[in-house]
């Protein structure tokens, strides 16, 4: 990938670290890990000084790279997971969610001029054709395809899991994407542009989201032709599925009604709390995790396009439930009461990554407050640049100028670390990198945020459910 150089930005070799390989699936990992040395001071390596706005130019480009240059080879979509140690492993397993924050960072990507628009469309207008051939499920694609022949890979043993079909939420994770697509191009003079914009478009409007109720007013995570609805989950709130009712409600084709939303993700209003940690309201009721917050990602995967800052329904206002999150997390961290090493106001963040196992070897985890291991997971504390402007800052100046070679390899900052354990695991997921660039670029600029949130169906589908935001008069 070439990008345009950041002027005065010259950056030292980092030191490739290498880690055993992955499994087929992300919750099972029998691999050996690098752990870096009590006293991992390298004379070999200077301490960095770059300034805030270069260390946030260079963390959305590192970011852009798993997407860029290390996408699935066929398709241009996002891999599930990149090794540096083994780039081969699930190397045509395609994550749907992941691409749909692919396709929102390679968006940043072009405005930023990382890529140029022209290859970016060309490689845009790859993935979308495949995703009009790939496997479906009532217009959802699953939650992993094979890159090449686009059929769906299971999610565990089907038998077990049940999850060979269709995954609705992670179809909304891509549809977030597509919608942003569309809306940057749809006014183009461009040809090209505007054949990607209808595609975009299409794709969007073929998902069935009212399929996924059941006929109840609820949504539903999965359905499956071999197993029908048998996984039964239902999506209710506080979590990272709030975007699924939003865009069922907003479609034009197989849209939701109002009670199905109240019914299903607010819980007829018992998705609000009076509760709060740190002195800190927690607004929302966060799936087991009653007193305290989930993973940071409950407040990341929805709010790539969907803009909290002033956004309340009938019960809930979302820029607090999103703001608060992120500082009870962080003063969590900082107060640290399992008293772990290296938990600190510049080296802070729970949240789904991979993560060590007791032995040693790497496994994978939601870590939050109630299933605190000693593992930070970089993309929690940089994803909450909205949120948290200072404290995220500081973490990606411990990052880039104080740890850049141990902690942040070809694709940005590894997927997870612990100080405790002198441990890294120098892999990537595409869920974890693909929040990075999105949120920091809406910090600085709201891009993303704008370009949702101005289109006309999310807009409608919005009011339909009866949300009002104060930064977008309506």
């Amino acid at each position: 990938m070439q990008f345009k150089s950041i002027s005065n930005t010259i950056l030292t070799a980092a030191t490739l670290l290498l880690c055993g390989s992955c499994s087929n699936r992300d919750t099972v990992d029998s691999s050996t890990n690098i752990e870096i040395p009590s006293n991992p001071n390298n004379p070999n390596t200077p301490e960095n000084n770059f300034s805030d706005s270069q260390i946030t130019e260079m963390v959305k480009k590192d970011a852009l790279k798993y997407f860029w240059d290390f996408a699935q080879s066929n398709s241009r979509l996002a891999r599930e997971r990149y090794h540096t140690d083994n780039p081969s492993d699930d190397a045509n397993t395609v994550t749907t969610g992941g691409s749909g924050f692919g396709l929102m960072t390679i968006l940043v990507g072009i405005k930023n001029g990382y890529v140029s628009q022209a290859d970016a469309v060309s490689r845009l207008t790859t993935a979308l054709d495949f995703l009009q051939t790939a496997n479906r499920f009532h217009g959802a694609w699953p939650h992993w395809m094979n890159g090449t022949s686009g059929n769906v890979i299971p999610f565990g043993d089907p038998a077990l899991t049940k999850d060979n079909g269709g995954d609705l939420v992670e179809t909304a994770f891509l549809a977030q994407g597509l919608i942003c697509v569309r809306e940057y191009f749809k006014n183009s003079t461009n040809s090209a542009e505007l054949a990607l914009a209808q595609k975009a478009d299409d794709l969007w409007k073929g998902i069935e989201w009212n399929w996924y109720t059941k006929g109840e007013n609820a949504l539903y995570w999965h359905w499956s032709p071999n197993y029908d609805f048998q996984m039964n989950m239902k999506l209710q709130g506080f979590d990272e599925t709030l975007i699924t009712y939003v865009l069922a409600a907003a479609s034009p084709t197989y849209s939701i009604n109002k009670a199905v939303y109240q019914n299903g993700w607010a819980r007829n209003g018992s998705i609000k709390t009076s509760g709060s940690q740190f002195g800190i309201p927690l607004v929302v009721n966060h799936n087991g995790a009653t007193g305290t917050v989930g993973p940071m990602f409950w407040s990341h995967y929805s709010f790539l396009g969907l803009d909290p800052r002033g956004l309340s329904d009938d019960y809930v206002n979302y820029g607090d439930a999103t703001t608060n999150h992120a500082k009870v997390m962080f003063q969590y961290c900082v107060s640290n009461p399992k008293g772990w090493q290296g938990y600190n106001s510049k080296s802070w963040g729970l949240t789904a990554s991979y993560s060590r196992n007791t032995d040693g070897t790497t496994g994978y985890s939601a870590h939050q407050p109630n299933n605190d291991l000693g593992i930070i997971s970089p993309t929690a504390a940089i994803s909450n640049m909205p949120y948290t402007p200072t404290e995220s800052m500081d973490f990606l100046r411990f990052l880039y100028n104080e740890n850049y070679s141990k902690y942040v390899g070809v694709a940005g900052p590894y997927d997870a670390y612990s100080i405790q354990y002198n441990w890294v695991t120098p892999r990537y997921l595409a869920i974890d990198q693909g929040t990075i660039a999105p949120m920091v670029e809406n910090y600085q600029s709201q891009f993303l945020w704008k370009l949702f949130m101005n289109a006309p169906d999310v807009r409608q589908g919005l009011v339909k459910l009866g949300f009002h935001s104060t930064t977008y008069g309506f």
